[in-house]
């Protein structure tokens, strides 16, 4: 009986990752070439089909994809997609571009503008779905926070508030995880400790500038130049370096 017992596990259901696909969540800051390249690489080349999704900005002229960093980088099937309107975000016409691409990357700017847009829509929809079939998601600052299932420093009226209630939901993309950003370069070792004292069912992790997690199932591995700490409790933190990995359901670094 064995073997069958181990085959079933080997099949299981990541609990807190994705099924299939990949995440590159990024603590905002430079992005380095290695994070780039991973994301490049693992959207299937500079030939992929990738959106843009730039909601978490600020109010301002529509993004120009050929400015983009992936433009520069030499993807060349490059699309932005941006609404504020959930009607629009709710039409199949708007989530067309996703249904063909193989990766999105989310800019920065906060976190509650990609929420109050987006979620229960048929883009949120879309974006499980390109997951799914193996495509990968890449955000950076509220483009990392916006992955998790609980949204810290959603309050629209600042980013310094942790909880905010009515803005409190992510898109889930990492279940049961609360992700901050810009850790390290903005004094923020110490926020999510308060989050996880009051939901302690949540696994905290805090990215610095210049640095990634690229998840797959239930496993990431740090990327770039700093740090991650990982919250299991609320009075301690740990500290990830790159080149570590982390496995996310039993919460413990991989030797």
């Amino acid at each position: 009986m064995l073997l069958p017992v181990l085959l079933f596990l080997s099949l299981a259901a990541p609990s807190v990752g994705p099924a299939n696909g990949t995440l590159i969540v990024v603590g905002g800051g430079q992005l380095g070439a290695e994070i780039v390249d991973r994301f490049i690489q693992l959207a299937g080349g500079k030939g992929a089909s990738v959106v843009i999704i730039p909601t978490a900005g600020e109010d301002r002229a529509p993004m120009d994809a050929n400015d983009s960093f992936l433009s520069k980088a030499g993807v060349k099937e490059l699309t932005v997609l941006h609404t504020r309107d959930r009607k629009v975000a709710d039409s199949g016409e708007f989530v067309a571009p996703l249904r063909r691409a193989t990766a999105v990357w989310f800019t920065g700017g906060r976190q509650w503008r990609l929420a109050d847009a987006y979620l229960g829509t048929r883009t949120e929809k879309a974006l499980h779905q390109l997951l799914e079939r193996g495509g990968v998601i890449g955000g950076t600052s509220a483009g990392a926070t916006i992955q998790g299932s609980y949204l810290v420093r959603g309050a629209v009226e600042g980013n310094a508030v942790m909880m905010s209630p009515g803005h409190e939901q992510g898109f889930g993309f990492l279940r049961g995880v609360a992700i901050d950003q810009h850790l390290i370069k903005r004094g923020r070792e110490k926020d999510l400790l308060q989050v996880i004292e009051k939901h302690p069912e949540l696994l905290g992790i805090g990215i610095d500038e210049s640095t990634a997690i690229v998840v797959r199932g239930d496993e990431f591995e740090v990327i770039g130049a700093s740090k991650v700490a990982i919250y299991d409790n609320p009075t301690t933190f740990e500290f990830l370096h790159a080149g570590e990995r982390f496995n996310l359901k039993a919460r413990k670094k991989v030797n």
